[in-house]
């Protein structure tokens, strides 16, 4: 409409033709470019052609009044703010103006007060526009630049589990290779242990949140994988899993899951003679104090002298588990079997 890029641009929407020419005598004075209607037809026309700061709406109108006008004004594509004009004694209708999407109102009389109320009014709502809209745009420059973290997270998380599941395939073929007993063993532990954490990052480039875990979902993945690895014959060991809907963080998630896999993996090893079959429980559950119960537990012979079997490499591992959480994992000596716990912060 001008030149003049730094000017505001008004369109004054008023049949009162003397007020409208008063309106654009003063405010060109104040670097304002003004466009005047003389009623709303003609103010929505030019507001569909010509893009506008700002707009004044005077209420009495012929044909139609501000307030049939202005729902049309708020439903056309980005519309400007609109300062409403109204009479002295029409607070109501200034309260519906400003329900229907004014921005501002505006007492109209004939003083030179009415220029500079208006004036006032224009620029505030101008301001608040120019806010929101550079408040819009710093919103939608943090949420690509999230989406794009998160993105680059699940990529990573995608490729960490494909290398660990590399690295299980090696050890897969490095098993059939090998024909010592004990170390067979150690690689299909160590095997065991790195789909654990392999897990966890599956999970994580699955999910839409790239912090949390769900332990009732990733522990039902995890004994799958267990479970196959254990053999689907009639005197294998079953696991049966009983988890509450837990959400914990990825590095808790990694620790819990290595554990279990431990807990598992020695009672498998340790609980029941081959061929004898029996049971393995797998419990996680929220205590009364806000905190969680992570419960392995078998039927078999016990402690013995009050350790339990393997307390090895794989005591370390679950000892260095349990301390990232600031916790330890104790043994039930009353139990019948091997019953293993840790309380831990969620």
């Amino acid at each position: 409409m001008s030149e003049n890029t730094g000017a505001i641009r008004l369109l004054y929407i008023d049949d009162d033709r003397g007020l409208s020419r008063l309106v654009e005598k003063e405010l060109s004075r104040k670097g304002y470019v003004v466009t005047c209607a003389s009623d709303g037809d003609e103010g929505l026309s030019l507001l569909k052609q010509f893009e506008y700061d700002v707009c004044a709406l005077d209420h009495y109108m012929p044909t139609r009044d501000g307030m049939d006008v202005l729902p049309e004004i708020m439903a056309l594509n980005a519309p400007p703010p609109v300062v409403y004009v109204t009479g002295a004694q029409e607070g109501r209708l200034a309260v519906a103006a400003l329900r229907a999407g004014a921005a501002d109102y505006v007492i109209k009389d004939v003083s030179e007060d009415f220029t500079s109320l208006l004036r006032s009014a224009l620029e505030d709502a101008v301001v608040r526009r120019r806010l929101q809209r550079d408040n819009d745009r710093a919103q939608e420059e943090i949420r690509l630049a999230r989406d794009r973290a998160e993105a680059m997270l699940r990529e990573v998380n995608h490729r960490v589990g494909n290398s660990l599941q590399l690295v299980s395939s090696f050890m897969s073929l490095q098993m059939r290779h090998v024909s010592d007993q004990g170390a067979k063993d150690a690689l299909r532990e160590s095997q065991a242990r790195i789909e654990a954490v392999a897990h966890v990052h599956r999970r994580l480039y699955t999910s839409g949140d790239m912090s949390r875990v769900a332990m009732d979902e990733y522990l039902r993945g995890l004994m799958d994988e267990l479970s196959k690895s254990i053999g689907p014959d009639d005197g294998s060991p079953r696991l049966i899993l009983e988890a509450s809907p837990l959400s914990v963080s990825t590095d808790q998630a990694v620790s819990l899951g290595v554990i279990v896999t431990e807990l598992v993996t020695n009672a498998v090893k340790y609980a029941y003679a081959p061929g004898q079959g029996g049971e393995i429980r797998i419990q996680m559950k929220p205590s009364d104090d806000g905190r969680a119960i992570l419960t392995v537990e078998d039927d078999g012979p016990g402690l013995g002298l009050g350790k339990p079997k393997g307390t090895g490499l794989g005591g370390k591992i679950i000892s260095a588990m349990a301390s990232g959480l600031r916790s330890g994992v104790e043994y039930d000596g009353a139990h019948k079997g091997v019953r293993a716990q840790l309380v831990f912060d969620l």
